[in-house]
């Protein structure tokens, strides 16, 4: 076993020291190609942090709000679909994400020239920066451009919520056919994943009682599926709050509901808990991604190397390794497959000759890079020290059921994170189910999940009916 570990580090270190050199490459490449083809630089994250500079004179008529990247640079769009923003609320593993690389590349001035800035200089980052706020005018906000970049998929499915005014998130609904349903449930994805991953697995294995009585309620997150995919969003984990309460909370006028989350959802399902303690009436997490981050630790570093350990093997570590630290292979990946999803997808339907489905897919290859590196960063990563404090906020002042499954063999979230939630909050139900991995958790088992989850929601119990006991 120890020989083992010392091959996957042995051969990491080359691997991942020559996909440091691709990514250096692969920043003068992209940037290239973007002046070529939307006739400006666009700025990376191997620049150093932002620092927060006021709206320019006239800078509302241009139609963009500009954070500066060094003191008397304008280069960096801070966009959104909303008015203010926190620039604390941008991980800082976006810029620090040191390699042996960058460290030979300080050695070299003539490569810290405008082009290129390496990523080690985030640590310079000062505490009033976290703290600074950044108000967009509306005006602004509304003539930022929404056109996918050159390396986005330009299809009529990607880009569908453009040819709307109504920019608000795709939720799949199933409900009674005499619209009284007497209870709500919320489903909220994961990862590189859609609403899809809920609809065609548990929505048709519901019991008649189940569909007679809930309203389902499926949303696909800003920047996967069907919903928005901004180009100039951050996709920080206040846009993405605040594009469920609008979509899904405010839009079907919910007072009450249950959620099941899966994976990065859960992140986001626990946020809600939160906000809404009276309104939930059940939390059910999937392989939640909770590390509990040792005192004195920066929580953001800590769990980017959870998640991405920077190993070869097994090749889901690999993937979210490559995933998370080479912002420019990864937008390269993107590239490949999620320009050409709709070939990927012929393909796959010929090889298997239709044997496997196809909503796993288009789910993983329906987004952008831009959402996908930033909600990966700024939620999964830059949430290292928020999910404590939600699960805190649960475990007092939320009264509702909380159940937590885990796939025994799942190799991306550990089953310590379900481990660590029921440390947390001791009246979490853990399952532990065996021989499932991150996604066979449901897909596979989708009929006894479905009647599993119906136990659930029979069993819960409202906030009055608590408060009145």
């Amino acid at each position: 076993m120890g020989f083992s570990r010392w091959l996957n580090r042995t051969v990491g270190f080359f691997v991942f020291f020559i996909l440091d050199i691709v990514d250096f490459l692969l920043c003068f490449t992209y940037k290239t190609l973007d002046f070529f083809f939307e006739s400006e630089w666009k700025p990376c994250y191997c620049c150093p942090p932002p620092e927060a500079k006021p709206p320019a004179a006239g800078g509302s008529r241009g139609g963009k709000m500009i954070v500066s990247e060094r003191s008397g640079e304008y280069s960096k769009v801070v966009s959104l679909t909303r008015t203010k923003i926190h620039l604390d609320e941008i991980s800082d593993t976006l810029y620090s994400r040191p390699s042996l690389l960058t460290r030979l590349i300080k050695l070299v001035k003539y490569f810290k020239k405008d082009a290129v800035k390496c990523c080690d200089e985030s640590k310079k980052r000062s505490s009033s920066t976290k703290k600074t706020l950044v108000t967009v005018n509306s005006t602004v906000v509304e003539k930022l451009p929404r056109t996918p970049r050159w390396s986005d998929c330009h299809c009529t499915f990607c880009t569908s919520w453009l040819s709307s005014s109504n920019h608000s998130l795709f939720v799949n609904v199933q409900q009674p056919k005499d619209n009284k349903a007497q209870e709500n449930v919320v489903f909220i994805h994961g990862f590189l994943s859609s609403s899809a991953f809920w609809t065609e697995t548990l929505f048709p294995n519901f019991s008649d009682s189940a569909k007679s009585n809930y309203r389902l309620l499926a949303v696909d997150l800003l920047g996967y599926g069907k919903s928005p995919k901004p180009n100039d969003s951050l996709y920080t984990l206040k846009e993405h709050l605040e594009m469920i309460e609008r979509s899904v909370i405010s839009q079907f006028r919910l007072k009450t509901f249950h959620i099941v989350a899966h994976s990065l959802g859960c992140i986001l399902a626990l946020a809600l808990a939160v906000k809404y303690p009276g309104a939930i009436k059940s939390l059910t997490l999937l392989a939640p991604p909770y590390y509990s981050v040792p005192k004195g630790v920066q929580a953001t570093q800590y769990v980017m190397r959870r998640v991405a350990p920077k190993e070869v093997w097994p090749p889901m570590a690999f993937g979210a390794s490559v995933a998370s630290w080479y912002e420019h292979v990864s937008r390269t990946v993107s590239l490949v497959l999620c320009k050409n999803h709709h070939l990927l997808e012929f393909l796959t339907k010929l090889l298997t000759r239709n044997r496997m489905r196809t909503y796993l897919i288009e789910g993983f290859l329906c987004h952008t890079h831009n959402a996908s590196w930033h909600t990966l960063h700024n939620i999964i990563f830059g949430s290292g020290s928020k999910v404590e404090a939600y699960l805190d906020h649960v475990r007092d002042n939320v009264d509702c059921d909380v159940t937590v499954f885990h796939g025994g063999r799942d190799e991306l979230i550990p089953v310590e994170c379900s481990y660590g939630v029921k440390r947390k909050v001791p009246r979490a139900r853990i399952h532990i189910v065996p021989d499932k991995d991150h996604i066979t958790i449901v897909v596979g088992r989708q009929k006894e999940f479905a009647r599993e989850l119906e136990l659930i929601w029979c069993r819960s119990t409202t906030p009055l009916q608590l408060y009145s006991n």
